[in-house]
């Protein structure tokens, strides 16, 4: 388990050193849409892969939890894009969430049993506390339309929620 918190850090650190907080700041409110919608779909690969493995009902509740809320808000991020006759573009940092994403994704998938759900969950918080992080102080400051920012702003709410509930399943698995 503490080899996995460590790949955990690493991933974080990772994210952090391959885009400085101005890099980030200084994409366009599409390139930062689209680091949004790809920060959702990988929680929910995260989540797919918590149902395949997991037997833990919490896990799964939170897992189905992550399923629902990450895709709500994507879809009403890409019918917001719609409305405003954009698509979100891909960018560096899309990109370098997908290419840590793989790699925590390989060390879970080799887990089994209690040590797959702390894992699982661990990784949870850290991902919510660092992508909540990113969108509090870094994304929505930097956004130029009102409506893309409000719709951060709701999500944020959302996913604040979601780091409270992989706080306390983190403590329930490890206590």
């Amino acid at each position: 388990m503490k080899l996995f918190m460590s790949a955990i850090a690493v991933a974080t650190a990772m994210i952090a050193t391959q885009a400085s907080a101005q890099d980030v700041a200084d994409l366009n409110d599409v390139e930062m849409a689209h680091v949004a919608y790809t920060a959702d779909n990988i929680d929910i690969r995260y989540a797919h892969l918590a149902l395949a493995l997991s037997s833990n009902p919490d896990v799964h509740e939170f897992a189905n939890t992550m399923i629902r809320d990450h895709t709500a808000v994507n879809e009403a991020a890409l019918g917001l894009l719609d409305k405003l006759g954009a698509t979100a573009q891909d960018n560096f940092f899309s990109q370098a969430l997908n290419e840590n994403a793989e790699k925590i994704i390989d060390d879970l998938s080799k887990l089994r049993g209690a040590e797959f759900d702390e894992a699982y969950a661990a990784n949870e918080l850290a991902y919510h506390q660092t992508v909540n992080e990113l969108v509090e102080n870094t994304l929505i400051p930097n956004i130029d339309n009102d409506e893309v920012r409000a719709l951060f702003q709701q999500g944020l709410e959302i996913f604040r929620v979601h780091e409270g509930h992989a706080e306390m399943m983190v403590s329930a698995l490890n206590g």
